[in-house]
């Protein structure tokens, strides 16, 4: 059975994302997801938890998902990014 069967698109789909806690991190993954996602919208479909030494930031983004290729593009993107150390 693929992905695209287990999801029903439109959908609402939460991306994890684990990243170095640096200045610009929110802003790349906001510039990334913003690519593919024109309705992503960072102040209310982002929350933020900090590492227990500060050192990292565990993101959930919640966007819009209209199709599996689109969320593999977000995946591939969020994956490149050096700042970014984990996607699930």
């Amino acid at each position: 059975m693929t992905t695209e069967k287990l999801l029903k698109f439109p959908c609402q789909f939460p991306i994890k994302i684990m990243g170095a806690n640096h200045p610009n991190l929110l802003t790349e993954i906001n510039s990334i997801i913003a690519k593919y996602c024109p309705n992503f919208n960072p102040e209310k479909d982002i929350s933020i938890k900090h590492s227990t030494k500060g050192n990292y930031l565990a993101i959930t983004a919640n966007v819009t998902a209209n199709s599996q290729e689109q969320l593999d593009n977000i995946y591939r993107s969020l994956n490149q990014h050096e700042l970014i150390k984990l996607t699930i």
